[in-house]
Formats: structure tokens, sequence, C-alpha cells
């Protein structure tokens, strides 16, 4: 081997280490931005490649030129998927991932509260330069220079970005309250009344105003969410028949929270989590879209 190429080949090792640093920071930014699993690890693939590239008097923080690539990735990924979610059958839910299995090689993203399907949700709200905006200073703690440096803006129109940001965020903001065992608890006691058939027993459990917002496959797709403590409750009630004829749900951490996945022949049938408000359930978010769920067929876990 010559020696430019044994140079090479020692810079490419550096470079891969490096980047093995910050995959997981990577992929907390990315799947928040375009709340997909295989987007997120597209947008992670194209980031290393330019890395290798780069050349080496480009590069005075690998994390913040690595930030910055898939930062401006995302932004120009999520413009374009902006129009496609415009023009999607009901409810476009985020892909659901399973958080905190040891050896998963989703284990390295950042878990907290903004990962949840609620947080990500609401984050439908804002343009992708508010998204990144948004994402990089309330969650990543950025300063204000640092993300001028990232998207090419003034730390002046960065703030007005921020400042819009909030707005549209506003008091829509999932607050969480309670402990991950009474989430638990109130998660089990749902599916143990959907399992037996007993309305009333989930309309107890159901906030009066909560809302079922479903993504399901093309043709199947739910145009609008179901309101209501009694039609959410009447709508589980058929999930007896699906156990029944094979169903097998499993709770697990979905998002960094208590969700069920279900399986039916082995294979991932449905996704679901909620958001709590005062001890009752006040938003469903279940994601049937096979399309959504081929990621989650290796992480079947027993209860």
């Amino acid at each position: 081997m010559q020696a430019d190429e044994v140079e090479a080949s020692s810079r490419d090792a550096k470079r891969l280490a490096e980047f093995e640093q910050y995959r997981g920071l990577l992929f907390s930014v990315a799947y928040r931005m375009l709340g997909t699993v295989v987007d997120a690890e597209d947008m992670l693939q194209e980031t290393f490649l330019r890395w290798l590239q780069a050349a080496d008097d480009e590069i005075r923080s690998p994390r913040a030129f690595l930030m910055t690539i898939i930062t401006r990735l995302c932004i120009t990924q999520l413009q374009s998927a902006r129009v496609q979610r415009e023009q999607y059958v009901g409810e476009w839910l985020p892909e659901p991932v399973v958080t905190g299995q040891d050896g998963d090689p989703l284990a390295l993203i950042r878990v907290d509260e903004t990962l949840s399907m609620a947080f990500l949700v609401l984050l439908e709200r804002l343009t992708p330069m508010e998204r990144a905006v948004f994402l990089l200073r309330e969650v990543f703690e950025y300063e204000y220079s640092e993300i001028s440096s990232i998207l090419n803006q003034s730390e002046a129109n960065c703030r007005q970005i921020l400042r819009r940001a909030r707005q549209h965020v506003g008091s829509m903001r999932p607050r969480f309250e309670g402990s991950r065992e009474k989430h638990r608890h109130l998660l089990e006691t749902f599916l143990e009344a959907a399992r037996n058939g007993n309305a009333e027993a989930l309309v107890s459990v159901l906030a009066q105003d909560v809302v079922l917002y479903a993504d399901g496959p093309a043709g199947f797709a739910s145009r609008e969410p179901v309101r209501g403590a009694a039609n959410v409750a009447s709508g589980a009630i058929g999930f007896r028949k699906l156990v029944e004829h094979g169903l097998e749900p499993r709770i697990t951490e979905i998002n960094g929270e208590p969700g069920v996945i279900s399986y039916m022949n082995g294979k991932p049938r449905s996704v679901m989590t909620f958001r709590e408000k005062n001890g009752r359930i006040e938003a469903i978010y279940l994601v049937t879209n096979p399309a959504k769920l081929a990621h989650l067929a290796g992480n079947r876990e027993p209860e």
C-alpha cells in the first residue's frame, strides 16, 4: 500500500470515529426535524458522505460542521415532504420509534419529552426554518450565534424566527404531568378495558373531550379525528374482536413513553401512544400505516 493510501485510510478511520461520536445527536436532530426514521437515516448517511469528502480546512469543529450539514439537509427534505403531507389522506403522524432497548440501533437517540408523539405532532405547525430554530434553541440549547452559523441567518433573524415559532406552538405545547408509573398504569387500564370490551371502564379513563388521531394505510385512513369519550370508547370496543382473532398487544417504550405495539402473525399491526392530562387520556395517537411500522418488525418484546 502506498503512503498516500495509508494516509487516506487513516484519515477516513479518524473521520469515522468522530462521526460515531456524534451519531446519536445527529439522529436526534434529524428524527425530530423529519418525524420519520427512514428519512432521518437517509440524512445521516448523506451527512456521513459529505463529512468524508470535506477538506480538512473546511472543518473548524467536527460537531459544528456535522450539525450544519444535517440541519440544512433536513430543512431541504422537509420543504419537499410538506407538500406530500398536505396531500396525505387523513391524519399524518410521525413514525413511532422504540426507545430504551439495549443494543437497539436507536439507543443513542436523546430521549426526553420532546421525543413524544404529542410534541412531534405539534412541530408540524411550524415551517422548516421555524422547526430548525425552535429545536436547536429550545431542545438542544444552542446559542443564537451557533444557530446563526448553522442556518446562515443573522442572529436577529433567528430570534425573530424563534418568536414566531413560539407563537405558533403557544399554549398547545404539551404539558407532561405525572410519573411514568402513573402513565403506564393508565395505559394498562385502558388496554384491559379494551380487551374486555368494557365501555364503562374505557370512558372512565378518557377525558370528555379526548381526541383520537389515526394514521392508517391509503384507502383506510380516517379523514377526521374521532372526538369525545363516548365515540372513542365505542371504537376501542372493536379491539376485543381483533385480540380474539390473534392480535397480540405488547406494552413497551415508544418515543420515550409507555405505549403499545400490537402484532398480528408476528408482524407489527399498530402502535398506540397517548397524552395524559389530570389523570385521564386527553389524546390518543394510533399508527396503523404499514409503511410506518416496517422498521419495528425486530422489536417484539414480552410485556
